[in-house]
């Protein structure tokens, strides 16, 4: 991940911290935009609140809300936000247990076959705002799940949900989708023999880059037939887990997150996965979105600090078909 970037998220989570203080100083004053109408009530503890004027809005709207909507997807494997302006997942979200990947009952056995799935529209959204599959053809992007089709080998239906272009958003496929990429998904996978529940949360980015005169931009490319589908310029993924902290105390956890911002490009197999470590609050502040409350945060571990950070490498291409699992070399990081 470029410096700059890196730079950049490291100032996300520096900002939180301020909003945090601001938020505080707001709960006893508080300034309303002139274009905001609303009322200003007094609480018993002393503090403001702002009501909303409805009979204004009822009015202004009366003809129309043009939005923003968020799809709330709610599949068998996963729940999902639908952006429907960039035309893929805002965020989804999964919880992964040893017994929903592997389960050991016979009767919970019938298993998704990924060779009997398939690409296709989500007709539960509106057609002016899917994506499609003519989008992607020839776009040089892979179809990138947000949600691995091997979370969700439970049933047919839970395997087939997966391949909606809902959970959709076009990735970089050499170097990225079919290694780098995979080799995360499969990581927190591997988080459920250590841990009871892991709850994983996948989020496309839009990371402002450092520019040769000194500015911060954002550019990212659209595909599509017309061009409606956003290239996010990076992924994350949000991770929780938590396990007993004793057989004696099942409902005691103890809980570790992380968060890992992976740029949309070839990344090297030799490359650490703590390189992409960032704060939670990091990613929150990027996505305008809030994971885990505050005592979680305070509570929690270090995810690395908890559990080995260590991506293993699988190439299933041509070139590398025949070379057995290995480890990823661990090199000093470069934090100039």
């Amino acid at each position: 991940m470029p410096g700059s970037t890196l730079a950049h998220l490291a100032g996300f989570a520096a900002g939180a911290a301020v909003g945090a203080l601001a938020a505080n100083a707001f709960n006893t004053r508080r300034t309303l935009p002139a274009s905001v109408p609303a009322v200003v009530e007094k609480t018993p503890e002393h503090k403001f609140r702002i009501i909303q004027d409805t009979s204004i809005a009822k009015e202004v709207l009366k003809y129309g809300h043009p939005g923003p909507v968020s799809d709330l997807l709610t599949r068998q494997a996963y729940v999902a936000a639908y952006d429907r302006r960039l035309r893929h997942p805002a965020w989804t979200a999964e919880h992964l247990t040893l017994s929903n990947l592997r389960p050991t009952d016979p009767s919970q056995r019938e298993r998704g076959d990924r060779s009997k799935s398939e690409f296709k529209e989500d007709e539960s959204l509106p057609a002016v705002f899917r994506a499609t599959l003519k989008d992607y053809f020839r776009s040089g992007y892979d179809r990138g799940h947000m949600v691995p089709a091997a979370d969700a080998k439970s049933s047919q239906t839970a395997m087939n949900e997966t391949f909606l272009l809902s959970n959709i958003a076009p990735q970089v496929g050499d170097g990225f989708n079919r290694h780098y990429w995979a080799y995360l998904e499969e990581w927190c996978r591997r988080l459920t023999d250590k841990y009871s529940d892991v709850f994983i949360f996948t989020v496309p980015l839009y990371l402002p880059k450092l520019e040769a005169d000194g500015k911060w931009r954002v550019t990212h490319e659209v595909i599509g037939n017309p061009p409606n589908i956003a290239v996010p310029t990076h992924f994350a993924k949000v991770v929780l887990t938590a396990k007993p902290v004793s057989p004696n105390q099942p409902r005691i956890l103890e809980v570790a997150t992380g968060a890992f911002v992976l740029p949309n490009a070839p990344i090297s197999d030799e490359t650490p996965l703590e390189k992409f470590l960032v704060p939670v609050e990091a990613v929150e502040r990027a996505a305008g979105l809030i994971f885990f409350s505050e005592d979680v945060k305070q509570q929690s571990k270090n995810i690395c600090q908890s559990t080995k950070c260590e991506v293993i490498v699988r190439r299933f291409d041509n070139a590398q078909k025949s070379l057995p699992a290995k480890p990823s070399k661990q090199v000093p990081l470069n934090t100039q």
